[in-house]
C-alpha cells in the first residue's frame, strides 16, 4: 500500500497499520530537534501521509504599519504579541451599507496559473492525501469582519444581519470550493473553530440555527466534486458532533482532550464508524508537561485503541508548540515513526 493507500483506507474505516500521521512543528521545535539529532536527517523518517496540492488565503493580510495588519476583509490585526489579535473590525455596526464584500477573484489571485500549479503537484504527489486548504472559515470570517463579541451578540440581538452575513459567506465559500472542481485533489481541508474548552462559542442551538446550514452547503459542494470534507475545530464541539456528522463531514482535525466532552475514546465508542478522527495527542497536557515515557504509552494507546476498525489519523491536537520541550518532540517523532 501507498501511504495514500494507507490514510484513504483509515478515512474509509478500515483498520491499518502502521496508523497513518501527521506532525507539525512552530516556533524554532524542527531547528531544537536538528540540534538534538545532530542533523536534519531525522526530518527525512517523517512520512508524508498529506501533501498540500492547493490553498486559498481566505485572510490575505497585508502590512500598514511595523505591527499591523489589514486583511481583506478590511480588519485591522497587531501581531507584534502572541497570540495576534484583532484590533479594529471594519463593521462596526450590524449593517452592510458602504461595506464592499469581498468577492472570489480577491482570494483567487492568477487562478489559471493556480490551477495549473495544484494539477502538477496531484500528478506529483500521487503516494499522498492530496489536500487543498481554504484558510480561515464562515464563523471565523463573521467576526472578522464584525469582531468577536460584536458577532455573539448579533447571533441574538441582530439574527436577520448575522444571517445574511452568513449567507455572504458561504456564497463566497461554495464559489471558492467550485474553483478546484477539476484539480484532481483527494479532500479540501477547511477550518472553523466553533468550540471553547467548555462548550460551542454560539451554543449549539445558535450553531444549529446558523453555521450548520452554511458548511451543509460547502460539504455538499466538496462531495459534488468525489473529495473529502475534512475541517479543524478547536475545543469542545461534542454537544454538535451528530449535527457535524449529519452535515457529511468526512475528518474532523483537532480533537483536543482536555476540552470538555473530548475524550477521543468516548468519542471513539459513540461516533467512530460516522466520522474520522484526526489528532487526539494533548497539546495543552501530555505534550508538554508529560514525560517521554508518558508521550510514548499515550501513543500507543491512541494507536492500539483509537486505530481500532480505522477511522482514526495520528496526530497532536496543535502542531508542536514553541513551548514543547525537545526531549518531548524527540518521543512524539519516535512514537510516531516507530509504532508497535
Amino acid at each position: 500500500m501507498t501511504l495514500r493507500d494507507n490514510i484513504l483506507a483509515a478515512i474509509h474505516h478500515r483498520e491499518v497499520r502502521p496508523v497513518p500521521y501527521t506532525l507539525g512543528f512552530e516556533g524554532d521545535v524542527a531547528e531544537r530537534l536538528d540540534v538534538y539529532y545532530g542533523g536534519p536527517q531525522w526530518r527525512r523518517r517523517l512520512a508524508p501521509y498529506m501533501a498540500t496540492v492547493g490553498a486559498v488565503d481566505t485572510v490575505r493580510e497585508q502590512p500598514i504599519s511595523a505591527t499591523h495588519t489589514r486583511d481583506a476583509w478590511g480588519s485591522i490585526w497587531r501581531h507584534d504579541r502572541r497570540p495576534f489579535y484583532l484590533e479594529q473590525p471594519p463593521l462596526t455596526e450590524p449593517s452592510f451599507a458602504g461595506y464592499h464584500f469581498p468577492t472570489a477573484d480577491i482570494f483567487l489571485t492568477e487562478p489559471d496559473k493556480r490551477k495549473a500549479d495544484a494539477i502538477g503537484a496531484c500528478a506529483e504527489r500521487t503516494d499522498s492525501l492530496r489536500v487543498i486548504h481554504m484558510g480561515w472559515g464562515i464563523f471565523e470570517a463573521s467576526w472578522r469582519i464584525r469582531g468577536f463579541e460584536e458577532a455573539l451578540m448579533d447571533s441574538v440581538a441582530e439574527p436577520a444581519f448575522y444571517a445574511e452575513l452568513l449567507e455572504r459567506l458561504t456564497d463566497l465559500y461554495v464559489t471558492l470550493v467550485n474553483f478546484w472542481r477539476d484539480v484532481p485533489a483527494d479532500a479540501i481541508m477547511f477550518g472553523d473553530d466553533w468550540g471553547h474548552q467548555r462548550g460551542v462559542i454560539l451554543g449549539p442551538e445558535r450553531w444549529r440555527r446558523f453555521i450548520k446550514p452554511c458548511w451543509a452547503r460547502v460539504y455538499e459542494a466538496v462531495h459534488a466534486q468525489g473529495k473529502l470534507a475534512m475541517s479543524h475545530s478547536c475545543g469542545s464541539v461534542a454537544a454538535i458532533l451528530p449535527d457535524i456528522i449529519e452535515n457529511g463531514l468526512d475528518v474532523l482535525e483537532s480533537v483536543q482532550p482536555e476540552a470538555e466532552g473530548m475524550n477521543p475514546y468516548e468519542l471513539k465508542r459513540q461516533w467512530g464508524d460516522q466520522i474520522c478522527f484526526w489528532g487526539c495527542l494533548g497539546s495543552q497536557s501530555t505534550i508538554p508537561f508529560g514525560t517521554p515515557e508518558e508521550i510514548r504509552q499515550t501513543v500507543r494507546r491512541l494507536c492500539q485503541e483509537m486505530g481500532q476498525g480505522g477511522g482514526y489519523i495520528l496526530a497532536p491536537a496543535k502542531s508542536l508548540q514553541p513551548e514543547t520541550p525537545t526531549e518531548n518532540a524527540a518521543a512524539i517523532v519516535e512514537a510516531f515513526t516507530n509504532q508497535d
